[in-house]
């Protein structure tokens, strides 16, 4: 059984989390139901977007307040388990 100190992390902190998937506009919408739906105070004009250079895929970044591992745990879930989302980081 995992314990909460299986992180370096020190909660409540800002923590970045960076989707990528294919282009297409619905994308950050997704990703900022996804990231409200567990940390509802966040900001989404804070949201950050970078086209691939070949303009087929796109990065969302999303910084959160986390307050515990689990609910970081719950919002990469989440988001790979969508298909539009290639990549959570």
């Amino acid at each position: 059984m995992a314990s909460y100190k299986d992180t370096l992390l020190e909660f409540p902190c800002e923590f970045p989390v960076k989707v990528m998937g294919k282009a297409e506009d619905t994308l950050a919408q997704v990703v900022l139901e996804i990231v409200t739906r567990h940390a509802p105070d966040f900001d989404a004009t804070t949201m950050e977007m970078r086209a691939s250079s070949g303009g087929n895929y796109l990065s969302v970044t999303c910084t959160v307040i986390a307050t515990s591992k689990p609910q970081l745990d719950a919002i990469y879930m989440d988001l790979t388990s969508h298909p539009m989302v290639k990549v959570a980081l």
